[in-house]
């Protein structure tokens, strides 16, 4: 893999659910490619300078790469403080299932409609965004591999459902329509080690291709250098195993 020094960033407007115009961050590689594309799903808090350096991150690595604003509507537009607009969100419960999936899909479109897309397209996301991540990959099926990191919720009890999440997504295990590597620390309690159970359990059920690392000494966003939480041996090892599943899936 080729390691590019040189990129250009910009903010873009595409058409997200129902027509409405969000906001979405680009990071491109220079040359003239072509390019395997990776589309972002940020977490619950929000489309913040971790999601966005981490743009950066695959564009550094050979990859087109987009997160789009998924709470722009409750954020007031881009320029939305990210922790203001992610404790209106978690105060309404979230973004409804159906609404991120228009937005992603928008994402998505915009990544293949590029003149230096190589035509693969994976996605990622951790948190709620892995959780957005596997949703995405069950209903839709425009891209090419998908990785969950440490999705919250995708294992959900009858008393969890409601009209913005109104599916377990491990209910949707049957209709994921690529590979999928998901990664958990042992220490998470949402996704506990005995939801991750459940979920690998349905996958090999359904006979999905798919790969799960769990990391010992690690709890619910070990990748996030900006806190305590972080865990840099697992994080790293996390990193070499994101490259090599999007290398194998997204490379012509």
């Amino acid at each position: 893999m080729s390691f590019y020094r040189g990129m250009t960033c910009e903010n873009v407007t595409i058409s997200g659910d129902k027509g409405m115009p969000i906001t979405a961050y680009v990071a491109k590689p220079s040359g003239p490619g072509p390019f395997p594309g990776v589309v972002l799903v940020h977490h619950l808090p929000g489309w913040d300078e971790v999601y966005i350096e981490t743009t950066r991150r695959f564009a550094h690595h050979g990859y087109l790469a987009i997160c789009a604003n998924l709470y722009q509507r409750e954020g007031g537009g881009s320029d939305g403080n990210p922790d203001d607009v992610a404790a209106k969100v978690r105060a309404e419960g979230g973004i409804a299932d159906s609404q991120m999936v228009g937005d992603t899909e928008a994402a998505v479109k915009w990544m293949r409609a590029q003149p230096d897309s190589n035509g693969k397209v994976g996605l990622i996301g951790s948190c709620s965004g892995g959780r957005h991540a596997f949703i995405y990959a069950c209903q839709r099926k425009d891209i090419d591999a998908c990785v969950e990191q440490w999705g919250g919720r995708v294992v959900m009890g009858p008393e969890e459902l409601n009209a913005k999440t109104p599916v377990a997504p491990i209910d949707m295990t049957t209709d994921l329509s690529c590979p999928l590597l998901g990664l958990f620390g042992n220490d998470d309690r949402a996704p506990s080690p005995e939801q991750v159970n459940q979920h690998e359990a349905e996958l090999k059920k359904h006979g999905k291709i798919y790969e799960f690392h769990r990391y010992d000494g690690a709890g619910h966003g070990f990748f996030y250098w900006h806190r305590p939480l972080y865990r840099p041996e697992q994080a790293m090892d996390g990193w070499n195993k994101i490259f090599a599943f999007f290398g194998k899936y997204l490379s012509k």
